[in-house]
């Protein structure tokens, strides 16, 4: 099993970014997602020094993915998301469905991101015509409803592409062309004077009884929780599961990833050392208590 460093969800100073991937070039990690998932206007980096980046860390032997918007709103946007496909040196994390329609155009290898809701084997089917390589499935969907996708494809006769399921991290759980960010800070969001980097894990949002509830990311939410499905490793083999994603995070990042580098040369799983991940086990992720 291949372990990925997945992209960076938050938005951090372009030292600061730089700096860990450099970092990340050393680690046991396979596969590294480059570039901006969640809003435009983070551009602590440009496009040119992404692919800079993609290029210096590709010569350290690892893969590297671009990944792109979960949500495309202007033309700027879709220039970037061109200019990134135009490269032709990397496969594309297509994160929405603009991005693989420009893909399927140009011929380009992509990876279908787990903003763009395949819930059926008919429509991956489809998305594999168009150049599909990889697929990371929606934060939602467990074992169960993944097992019965692969029976689907299977059953037509096709064979499966690349599977990669998040093992670690908060889990986006949806996003909107509202800043939820801009909105708690009480501006607005054309001037928002970019405060998303003052939260490098995004901001916490408590329930009004004080308990720790969500993470405001932008125009993402988050669960509180950093999910681990390192006890599972032997349900995700028997899935036939090829790639654990491992997001980003800012503090203690190479101790994460020396632990599940660990756990995937081991016959033992490892302990949970971050939360149990209720939608992979088809439960609620949180339960209402009185």
């Amino acid at each position: 099993m291949k372990l990925s460093l997945g992209p960076l969800q938050y938005f951090w100073p372009r030292e600061t970014t730089l700096a860990f991937y450099r970092q990340a070039a050393q680690w046991p990690v396979d596969i590294i997602y480059l570039g901006e998932t969640v809003c435009s206007k983070r551009r602590e980096l440009r496009t040119v020094e992404w692919l800079a980046l993609a290029e210096e860390l590709a010569a350290s032997g690892k893969q590297i993915v671009l990944s792109t918007l979960a949500l495309i709103e202007a033309e700027a946007e879709l220039s970037v998301l061109d200019r990134q496909i135009a490269h032709g040196g990397f496969w594309i994390e297509a994160n929405d469905l603009s991005a693989v329609q420009l893909c399927k155009e140009k011929g380009r290898a992509f990876v279908a991101g787990p903003s763009l809701n395949v819930y059926n084997h008919r429509a991956l089917a489809m998305l594999m015509d168009d150049g599909l390589r990889r697929w990371v499935p929606g934060v939602e969907q467990g074992r169960n409803l993944i097992g019965e996708l692969k029976d689907g494809v299977l059953g037509d006769g096709r064979t499966m592409p690349e599977l990669e399921v998040i093992g670690w991290g908060r889990l986006p759980l949806s996003y909107s062309a509202r800043c939820f960010t801009a909105r708690a800070l009480d501006v607005p969001k054309d001037q928002c004077g970019f405060r998303c980097i003052d939260y490098p894990d995004g901001m916490p949002l408590a329930t009004r009884e004080g308990r720790p509830f969500l993470r405001i990311n932008g125009i993402s939410v988050q669960g509180e929780e950093i999910t681990d499905l390192g006890p599972e490793l032997p349900e995700l083999r028997t899935l036939g599961v090829d790639i654990l994603r491992l997001y980003p995070q800012a503090e203690g990042m190479e101790t994460i990833v020396q632990h599940f580098d660990a756990a995937r040369h081991s016959d033992t799983p490892p302990p949970h050392i971050g939360e149990r991940n209720g939608y992979w086990h088809g439960e609620a992720g949180m339960r209402m208590t009185t």
